[in-house]
């Protein structure tokens, strides 16, 4: 019989008290042995078989430990073997093509956009298209100042590379643009990026982007494509977003985890990061504090 993990896991200014597991322990209703991913911040319940009810439980644990984050899901096969993951909101803190247009002059009617897409009231590609025409004539020269201080999310490096450290193959993919993927994927040790392209002519916007379009369908298609060449199943595949656009990929993995993620995404996805840093992905894995790549 398999056993089952529930794993708790504190925000770094919440200390996970004893009390608090054991709390947890009661909620269960079946003899469980705690394993201490990183003492006083996140462990793992090891119970014997699946509980009853998964989401009544999550919902009950949520209600009973404040600002922790929580997984239920069979004690195998929790280390993935592939990461995908998206870059806007998610491995950084900023919205990339909004903060250009606002850079721009065109925040107000970007963002206004933006923020229905990611809800899901808006295709995702015709929202792009409708977004990056309005800055159609604009000079490229605001792009370089939206890299100048990238806004990166807590714990997003440490996870990247912990994972590539221990075997895993990791793609950072955006419906945002190369200009800042080609920037943030190396830093945070991405394997590779893939986003959309900016049409541009002498150094101009020309209000296109280049076909075809990385949308919500083709982040699934990479994390399938990525899977063949790995020779894995979609259970050893992790993806992580936070918006409808990435609600595809997040319900075909084996780990599909809203990151802070939008009310769609927090309904609709089997995992949630709704508290934490992204090194509670690490948590959620079974990895241990000490097995944590260090960065400076």
């Amino acid at each position: 019989m398999t056993s089952w993990a529930v794993t708790l896991v504190a925000t770094k200014e919440n200390q996970l008290a004893n009390d608090q597991v054991k709390k947890a322990q009661s909620l269960l209703g079946l003899d469980s042995q705690i394993i201490w991913l990183d003492e006083g911040r996140a462990c793992d319940l090891i119970i014997p078989c699946e509980p009853v009810s998964k989401d009544e439980l999550e919902e009950k644990l949520l209600t009973a430990l404040a600002n922790t984050d929580i997984a239920i899901q069979k004690n195998e096969n929790r280390r993935k073997k592939l990461l995908v993951a998206d870059m806007d909101s998610t491995m950084i803190q900023l919205e990339t093509l909004d903060y250009l247009a606002e850079i721009l002059g065109f925040g107000e009617e970007v963002n206004e956009i933006t923020a229905r897409s990611m809800r899901g009231e808006l295709d995702f590609a015709d929202s792009l298209r409708t977004r990056v025409a309005l800055l159609k004539g604009q000079s490229t020269d605001a792009m370089s100042k939206v890299l100048e201080d990238i806004p990166y999310t807590d714990g997003a490096e440490v996870t990247v590379k912990t994972m590539i450290k221990h075997g895993a193959y990791c793609a950072l993919v955006s419906g945002g643009f190369t200009f800042t993927t080609d920037i943030v994927g190396p830093k945070l040790g991405f394997n590779e990026a893939r986003a959309n392209v900016f049409e541009i002519e002498d150094n101009t916007l020309t209000g296109n982007v280049i076909d075809p379009i990385l949308a919500r369908d083709s982040k699934q298609h990479t994390m399938e494509e990525l899977c063949d060449k790995l020779d894995i199943t979609s259970e050893l595949a992790c993806c992580i977003g936070d918006g409808a656009n990435d609600l595809d990929m997040i319900q075909a993995a084996g780990m599909g985890v809203g990151f802070h993620g939008k009310p769609i995404v927090q309904e609709k996805a089997a995992f949630n990061i709704r508290f934490g840093d992204m090194t509670t992905l690490l948590y959620f894995q079974g990895y241990h504090k000490n097995e944590f790549v260090s960065v400076v």
